[in-house]
């Protein structure tokens, strides 16, 4: 399905609005409505359990979008955080040079320079793709927010571009407060805003959007002592490293512990991580065929990195990053403490060292793009006895309603029987009532916003006290009584 109509069912189904519809909406801004903002919230509760309140040693924060302006001199963000774009010269219209590239020569081009950019596009005579006139040259542009603080606009800070860097900042705050043993992590999740030149493909790229990162701090000197490793060390991942890229972008099947034997990343505790978010994707339902690791290659690593991989999906519009986990170094804490003047580092009472610790994984996933493909890949149509159906196969740990309660028809006290059922099960679940239509249309509009179960009240009810349920994806109906019906969707949910 194309992005253009992906975006169009999801307002009509009240997943995803343009923001300011009635305006003619604002380019790179979108609203979630009542059944997206339930499945937004399941995904932030979903990645908080695994990331956060399953670990001991993991704490969690929830940090200001307005920061001191030094914070972003130190992290590099001031000097660094720009993409490059090119101007038409007739139409003035603006478009990032990488994407150009890609989109037109069908070159990959992430981590190219901006002379590398200009010449291709010079050479391969690349024309605005609005007007077909002649383009400019390539230019820098910073992507940060910058806003005045204080009536008087006594200074200038900017709407945060990521969420690290305030957990960053907070480094000797949980230390003090929660008294945390290396390793640990710090997680928050938050907004975050980017200038975008060119938002594009709906919610992939936005200028205001969601993060969810943690950073996991180890001594520099273990960073291959990870006991969990384990736990991780049998999930399989389409692999594609640096070197193969080079050659044919062939991808291997691979067990993450022969990754870690083979050197292909190099630290314990970064593959650690690599695997177990690979993995939770995989649990809630993500097509294994679309879902793969890439390893970045020199010209694409960020200026704080020294190893990146990313998990990425094969979008409709192709292969694209969905998660990255980067190996951070000492490079945010040593910045900090050289810009602020204050000491980031950590004290190892058995050793009795004092060291600046490494972010040996930074796992950091946009809400908005994870709540895209976990969309794009349950989405499904499917045609049964002559007629199409549009089935949302999402996990339903996923999604916004659990359990759907229809009385057969508006009569002979069903619909009071339906209420009842439905009262008692919104205690354990969210649950959804309806009683207006056909009970065929009612289960194909609970099938497009992807509930799992549909609970027919019928007149056999009053009889023996049981219901129909019906399954999302199988179209099995099975009888099942009342009063085992909540171990029942219990079943269902947690399978």
């Amino acid at each position: 399905m194309k992005i253009d109509d992906f975006a169009s069912y999801c307002k009509r189904r009240g997943i995803i609005f343009p923001s300011s519809d009635i305006y003619g909406g604002i380019s790179g801004f979108y609203d979630y409505g009542p059944i997206g903002v339930e499945i937004k919230n399941n995904i932030k509760q979903l990645w908080w359990k695994s990331m956060v309140t399953d670990h001991d040693n993991v704490a969690g924060i929830d940090g200001s979008i307005i920061t001191h302006p030094k914070v972003w001199d130190a992290s590099g963000h001031v000097d660094n955080f720009v993409d490059l774009f090119v101007e038409c010269k007739k139409c003035h219209s603006k478009i990032r040079a990488d994407h150009l590239v890609e989109d037109v020569l069908k070159k990959p081009a992430d981590g190219l320079s901006a002379k590398q950019l200009n010449d291709l596009i010079k050479k391969n005579g690349v024309k605005c793709q609005s007007c077909k006139s002649e383009l400019g040259e390539v230019s820098e542009f910073n992507l940060m927010f910058r806003t005045p603080v204080g009536p008087e606009g006594d200074y200038s800070s900017f709407l945060r571009p990521e969420t690290a860097q305030v957990i960053f900042t907070n480094f000797n705050n949980i230390l003090d407060t929660c008294r945390m043993k290396i390793p640990f992590g710090i997680a928050q999740i938050g907004k975050a805003f980017r200038n975008e030149i060119s938002p594009r493909n709906f919610l992939f790229r936005l200028r205001e959007f969601e993060q969810m990162e943690m950073e996991f701090f180890v001594d520099p000197e273990k960073k291959a002592d990870c006991p969990d490793f384990e736990l991780v060390a049998d999930v399989e991942a389409n692999v594609l490293t640096a070197k193969e890229q080079e050659k044919k972008h062939k991808t291997a099947i691979m067990k993450m512990g022969d990754v870690l034997k083979k050197k292909l990343i190099k630290s314990k505790w970064h593959a650690y991580w690599i695997g177990r978010r690979y993995k939770w994707f995989l649990d809630l339902g993500i097509n294994p065929d679309k879902l793969r690791l890439r390893e970045h290659v020199d010209t694409e690593l960020s200026h704080y990195s020294s190893a990146t991989w990313d998990i990425e999906y094969n979008y409709d519009f192709g292969w694209k990053e969905l998660e990255g986990i980067a190996d951070r170094t000492d490079f945010d804490l040593k910045q900090h403490e050289k810009h602020s003047g204050t000491k980031m580092q950590y004290f190892d009472e058995e050793t009795q060292r004092r060291f600046v610790p490494h972010v040996a994984a930074e796992p950091s996933v946009g809400v908005d793009r994870a709540f895209l493909t976990f969309i794009a890949d349950a989405y499904h149509e499917e045609e049964i006895k002559g007629k199409k159906r549009v089935v949302l196969k999402l996990h339903p740990k996923l999604a916004a309603y659990k359990v759907a309660v229809f009385p057969l028809v508006k009569k002979d006290g069903l619909p009071e029987k339906a209420l009842d059922i439905y009262n008692d099960l919104r205690t354990c679940f969210t649950a959804f009532y309806d009683q207006a239509g056909s009970i065929g249309r009612r289960y194909r509009r609970m099938d497009e916003i992807g509930t799992p179960l549909c609970i027919t009240v019928d007149y056999d009810t009053k009889d023996d006290d049981s219901v129909t349920i019906r399954d999302r994806d199988s179209l099995e109906q099975k009888r099942v009584k009342i009063s085992e019906l909540k171990n029942y969707i219990w079943g269902k949910i947690c399978s």
